[in-house]
């Protein structure tokens, strides 16, 4: 199959790439149950990529829905060490405006059901999470986005909902005065996890409304979702072709070690199934 460079999880309207050749699809069981889909894999710019769609192809799942520690574990069991997030984001502050895209640096985290770690069951770990996104990636995320021509912003904090509905406007104004920049559902545990399994992680933001405060705007629905990620669609392929080539052989970021501080439990109690469970993750740890 050959190394894979890069997983891209896609959300809301984005659940295939047809630019893959060479595709083959893989059905990954995990100690967390099914990921939300079959994971693709095929060749982008030269490199063997991997696509696993977040809600499941034809949108089947909630964000509360969504399996992440199954979608985590299964990209790392094929080796992946790279994720770009595709993610559907409502603009804050009037500078984002629908159909542009955010490069966040920081999140704000608002869920309140959801599971959060690989961790527990006798095996602790306290992950350093100051800076959630891998800062290499999303630099090369940004010259790929500007390359492919969109209108793109370095930066911004990415506040994180339950969901499945839409904020309120009382919500919507009370998160502005926090002086967050684009509000979504799903970049919460995903980030996380994916630091966890020490993988690196950025996200491309499409904006897609100005959620409920904007007066002079529409309140957002899942038609005006649709209809500018639709539009943003070509950009986001684009982006891929232009991203990958830039992608180097050797990872100049410290994600890949971001457990080696991290796990705090004495070695000889950590159970055996715990460590075998989170075998691609911890493995090397414990050889």
């Amino acid at each position: 199959m050959g190394e894979i460079s890069l997983a891209i999880i896609g959300g809301s309207g984005v659940y295939d790439i047809e630019a893959l050749t060479d595709v083959e699809e893989r059905h990954i069981s995990t100690p967390f149950g099914d990921p939300s889909d079959s994971i693709i894999i095929g060749t982008l710019s030269g490199k063997r990529i991997a696509f696993l769609p977040r809600h499941g192809r034809g949108h089947r799942l909630t964000p509360s829905e969504v399996p992440y520690r199954a979608n985590i574990w299964a990209l790392k069991s094929l080796g992946v060490e790279r994720i770009l997030s595709i993610s559907a984001c409502g603009s804050m502050k009037e500078k984002y405006a629908p159909r542009h895209i955010v490069i966040p640096d920081q999140i704000y985290d608002q869920t309140k059901k959801r599971d959060y770690t690989f961790f527990g069951d006798g095996l602790v770990a306290h992950l350093a999470f100051a800076e959630p996104f891998c800062p290499h990636l999303r630099e090369l995320l940004y010259q790929a986005v500007s390359r492919a021509g969109g209108t793109v912003h370095w930066g911004g904090t990415f506040l994180v909902i339950e969901g499945p509905r839409f904020s309120t406007r009382g919500e919507s104004s009370i998160y502005r005065s926090w002086g967050v920049d684009v509000i979504g559902m799903t970049a919460v545990p995903e980030a996380q996890l994916a630091r966890e399994a020490e993988m690196c992680y950025a996200t491309m933001a499409h904006v897609t409304d100005y959620d409920v405060w904007h007066e002079e705007e529409e309140a957002v629905s899942v038609q005006m979702l649709i209809d500018n990620l639709n539009a943003n669609a070509a950009l986001s392929k684009q982006t891929l072709a232009e991203l990958v080539p830039l992608l180097p052989d050797e990872r100049l970021c410290d994600c890949g070690q971001a457990l080696a501080t991290a796990i705090i439990t004495r070695r000889d109690l950590i159970p055996r199934a715990k460590i075998e469970q989170l075998r691609p993750i911890v493995g090397k740890y414990f050889e």
